[in-house]
């Protein structure tokens, strides 16, 4: 396994579930990543779809002593290169392009590419990806699909983010090829707006207790 999917397993192996966020505001980055370290989420993933995103990366890297903040919704080189400056320690991408490739592929910075077919995944494969999103997870197929994936295309591990709760993520996470799951529930936008950091502290603790 190379230095970055080492990098990126140890990274995705802190806990079983990552949290997936939209953040509005910059100021409640920082909150609420410390909320969700403190309940055991370490690693949590950022999305780029606000215009706040960026900046609340830069904080939570900078201010939030044991958060591994990563970027995600990442759809081509400039958000890779904006996410990694801003200090991002992984990269998450919904889908795969060449041109994103090519810019992990210049960077240390780790990638978590998206695949939602076998033929998707095989092309990783020969680019040496052998850590994946899977995604949109439960429309794409769900737990049942990941698992028929296991065999033909064993030695490639998924993180399965879209349509995943509290309620179905253990039928991911007793894969043999699942290394955790991405999900936003462990973070709802009426909790960030209120500030109920001890609520989603909650929601984190709950969402690391899966991985007993």
């Amino acid at each position: 396994m190379s230095a970055k999917n080492e990098k990126l397993l140890s990274t995705l192996k802190l806990q079983p579930v990552v949290p997936v966020l939209i953040i509005e505001d910059a100021e409640s980055a920082v909150p609420l990543a410390k909320a969700l370290v403190a309940g055991g989420l370490k690693a949590i993933e950022i999305t780029l779809r606000t215009d706040a995103a960026l900046e609340a990366v830069r904080r939570v890297a900078a201010e939030v002593e044991g958060a591994v903040v990563g970027a995600g919704t990442i759809l081509n080189p400039a958000h890779f290169d904006a996410a990694v400056k801003a200090g991002s320690q992984f990269i998450v991408s919904p889908g795969t392009t060449r041109e994103l490739i090519h810019a992990a592929r210049g960077s240390d910075i780790p990638l978590l590419p998206g695949a939602a077919t076998a033929s998707e995944v095989m092309q990783l494969r020969e680019e040496g990806y052998q850590i994946l999103k899977f995604f949109p997870a439960e429309q794409a197929g769900g737990a049942a699909y990941l698992k028929s994936l296991s065999s033909p295309l064993a030695g490639t591990m998924f993180c399965p983010t879209g349509g995943i709760s509290l309620k179905n993520a253990k039928d991911y996470l007793s894969l043999p090829n699942i290394v955790c799951v991405g999900g936003s529930w462990v973070a709802p936008k009426e909790m960030v707006v209120a500030g109920d950091w001890a609520g989603i502290t909650k929601l984190a603790a709950e969402a690391a207790a899966l991985a007993g």
